[in-house]
């Protein structure tokens, strides 16, 4: 164990954390939706107040930031059009880029566009004391659904698999190039966004994950882990039936590990030695709804059970969202900084 006072970084406490070994505290790492974070820079009256949470994870992104092209409709790089008239951090697909009539005829983005990464070294120059990870947002399952529908998606799943199977293959593609690229630079990992849950289960039930979905990211996640790097995922929703799957295939971070869905506790009893969990904070129940000394006694209790051993970055079960109470907010971080 490392002894509390000796000088260690952030980014050796998760890899000590990866290590399953205990770190001199446990890592943490917020992040904010924009209606959170505002709410936070008027509660401290500082709008820099973030760049001083001392987080443990630096992100670097690898995709093209979005446009808008009347307002409110924000359009990606793969034509996918966005209405954030409400949700201003995602927003809602308002349009259908790919049919089978007009998939022969789709281009993906250039994954090898040098611009997608012309920010990593001075990035990562600058938050060397971190642990660095390269995101692949939407990275599979959730990119074809916005470029079909969720609807159509789940349906062409069961009874137009050439079509469908024909669209991940072209996403695993792009993504592997991504990968292959990304992992030139000096990354520690990985991170893959790509929720397969809803709150009950699996949104396509399990035989069809492992059928069309496992094979390509077990194909993504090995080449990341032939490049030295470690694998991070993010799936909402409850998914703890696959935790076997995914550690066979290479996971080595687990986000966000929702207290609202699973028993953490109990998952980190049966797979905290083969998997380091990220998030356990609740975002459903504790931070919008419980009081400030709930919010303390939750964080408290997350460190010393989940905590113990390593095996765990503590944060958030997701983005806060924009009705978590800043008094709660603040409680946490206090209790994040002052283990």
């Amino acid at each position: 164990m490392i002894k509390r006072g000796l000088t260690i970084t952030n980014k050796e406490r998760i890899l000590q954390s990866l290590k399953h070994q205990q770190p001199d505290h446990v890592p943490y790492n917020i992040r904010f939706t924009i209606p959170a974070h505002h709410k936070m820079v008027q509660y401290y009256h500082d709008p820099a107040f973030l760049s001083k949470l001392d987080n443990s994870i630096c992100m670097l992104d690898t995709h093209f930031s979005d446009r808008e092209i009347m307002p409110d409709i924000w359009q990606d790089e793969f034509g996918v059009q966005w209405d954030r008239s409400i949700d201003k951090d995602i927003g809602v697909v308002c349009n259908c880029t790919i049919t089978p009539e007009n998939i022969a005829d789709y281009q993906f983005p250039d994954p090898n566009h040098l611009e997608r990464y012309q920010s990593y070294e001075q990035k990562i120059n600058e938050n060397s004391d971190t642990f660095i990870m390269a995101a692949i947002g939407f990275s599979l399952f959730e990119r074809v659904w916005t470029m079909v529908g969720m609807e159509n998606t789940l349906m062409d799943m069961l009874a137009n698999q050439n079509y469908i199977q024909q669209l991940f293959d072209g996403v695993l593609n792009y993504n592997l190039q991504i990968i292959t690229n990304v992992c030139r630079y000096a990354i520690d990992a990985v991170h893959f966004g790509d929720d397969w849950g809803q709150q009950t289960g699996l949104i396509m039930g399990p035989r069809l994950w492992r059928e069309i979905i496992k094979p390509r990211i077990k194909e993504m996640y090995q080449l990341v882990k032939s490049k030295g790097k470690f694998v991070s995922i993010h799936s909402c929703g409850k998914v703890d039936e696959l935790y076997p799957d995914l550690i066979e295939i290479g996971v080595d971070i687990f986000n966000p590990f929702q207290p609202e869905v699973i028993d953490v506790v109990d998952i980190k009893k049966r797979y905290g030695n083969k998997m380091t969990f990220w998030g356990g904070i609740s975002t459903q129940k504790t931070l919008p709804y419980g009081t400030v000394q709930e919010t303390r006694d939750e964080v408290r209790r997350l460190l010393d059970q989940i905590g113990s051993g390593g095996g765990y970055i503590a944060a958030p079960a997701h983005d806060i969202p924009g009705d978590a109470k800043p008094e709660n907010i603040a409680a946490m971080i206090d209790v994040l900084e002052n283990q």
